[in-house]
C-alpha cells in the first residue's frame, strides 16, 4: 500500500470534499485520485444527507473551505462534521475566514488550515502556511513529519506571521465594512450579470446567507461577482487603476484577479461550471482603504 503525500491518507482510501474549493486544492485532489489511488467523492456541501449517502467504509477525510474561493459558498460545518462522526477526519480551510470570522474546531472540525500569506500575515509579505489541530497527538506526529519533510517555516516568515496577528482584528473588520459596501453597490450595476451575481454571502441573496448566519461572526471581505463574458472581464480587470491585478488577497490593499485563468486554471470548463465559475468571474479582495475611492475605481472600470 503506497502512503499519499497526506499522512491520514493511503491507497484505496475515500476523501469527500465540498465541489466549490481553490483551484489548487481542486488539483491536488485531482492529483490524489490519479497518482495516488485515493477516491474523491464531491458534494455542495449544504446538505447533511448528501454526506450521509456518499461515506464509505474506506472514507478517511471530510475536506470543507469555511467561505469557498472564489464563490463564497459556506458549507455547513457543525451538521456536516455531526454526520461523520469520529472516525473521518474533518480537515477546513479557514483562510477566508480567519480565525476572527470562525474557529471550525469548535465547529466539529479535526484540523484547520491557513494561508499565513493572506488575513493572518495580512501585509502581503510573506508566504507560509500552518494547520491547527484538536488532538495534540495527531499535532505531534504532523510536527515531526513536517521537520522530517523541511516544510516548516523560516524564522523571519515566522516573525512577519506573528507581527500581522496584532492587528487581525482591526484589519478583519476595516476588510468587511468595505466588503460590505462594495459588494451592495455592485448588486445594484446593471453591468454585473444576471440576478444574484454578486456572490458575497453577506447578501441575503446568496445561497449560504442563512447557513453563515448560524455559526460566522462575519462573511469575509474577498468575493466574486460575474460579468457578461470573458472579454467583460478582461477590460474590467485591466481598465482598473487604484486596484491592482495581483493573484493574492488578505493584504491592506484591494486586488483583483480572474479566477478562470488565474487561481482555478486548472480546471476544466466543465469544473469551472460546477464551482460556479464563468469565463465573467471576477475575484475581488477587498482592503483597508477608503471604500469611495474603491468605489470610484471600480465604477469607471465597469463602465468600460
Amino acid at each position: 500500500m503506497r502512503q499519499s503525500p497526506w499522512s491520514s491518507l493511503k491507497t484505496g482510501d475515500h476523501l469527500i470534499a465540498q465541489r466549490a474549493l481553490y483551484g489548487g486544492t481542486l488539483a491536488l485532489l485531482h492529483d490524489l485520485e490519479k497518482r495516488w489511488g485515493i477516491a474523491v467523492t464531491y458534494v455542495d456541501g449544504h446538505d447533511p444527507d448528501e454526506v450521509r449517502t456518499a461515506l464509505r467504509p474506506e472514507t478517511k477525510v471530510l475536506y470543507l473551505e469555511t467561505i469557498a474561493n472564489p464563490t463564497g459558498h459556506v458549507s455547513d460545518l457543525p451538521a456536516l462534521s455531526a454526520v461523520v462522526g469520529d472516525d473521518v477526519l474533518v480537515v477546513v480551510d479557514n483562510t477566508f475566514a480567519s480565525p476572527l470570522l470562525c474557529r471550525p474546531i469548535e465547529q466539529g472540525a479535526d484540523v484547520v488550515v491557513h494561508s499565513t500569506t493572506k488575513y493572518l500575515g495580512g501585509h502581503s509579505d510573506v508566504t507560509g502556511g500552518l494547520a491547527v489541530f484538536a488532538d495534540p497527538a495527531r499535532y505531534r506526529t504532523t510536527w515531526h513529519h513536517s521537520i522530517e519533510l523541511g516544510v516548516t517555516p523560516d524564522p523571519f516568515a515566522a516573525w512577519l506571521t506573528i507581527r500581522g496577528l496584532r492587528t487581525l482584528a482591526l484589519r478583519v473588520r476595516r476588510h468587511e465594512q468595505n466588503a460590505e459596501i462594495l459588494a451592495r453597490r455592485l448588486a445594484a450595476q446593471p453591468a454585473v450579470h444576471a440576478v444574484h451575481a454578486v456572490h458575497w454571502p453577506g447578501l441575503d441573496t446568496h445561497p449560504s446567507h442563512t447557513v453563515a448566519g448560524r455559526f460566522l461572526s462575519g462573511y469575509g471581505s474577498t468575493f466574486s461577482f460575474d460579468l457578461a463574458d470573458t472579454e467583460a472581464g478582461r477590460k474590467f480587470v485591466t481598465g482598473l487603476d487604484l486596484v491592482s491585478l495581483v493573484p493574492s488577497l488578505g493584504g491592506p490593499e484591494t486586488l483583483v484577479l480572474h479566477p478562470a485563468s488565474t487561481s482555478h486554471r486548472q480546471l476544466t470548463e466543465e469544473e469551472l461550471n460546477a464551482n460556479g465559475i464563468t469565463g465573467g468571474t471576477i475575484r475581488l479582495s477587498v482592503g483597508i482603504e477608503d471604500a469611495d475611492d474603491l468605489w470610484q475605481d471600480i465604477s469607471q472600470a465597469l463602465d468600460r
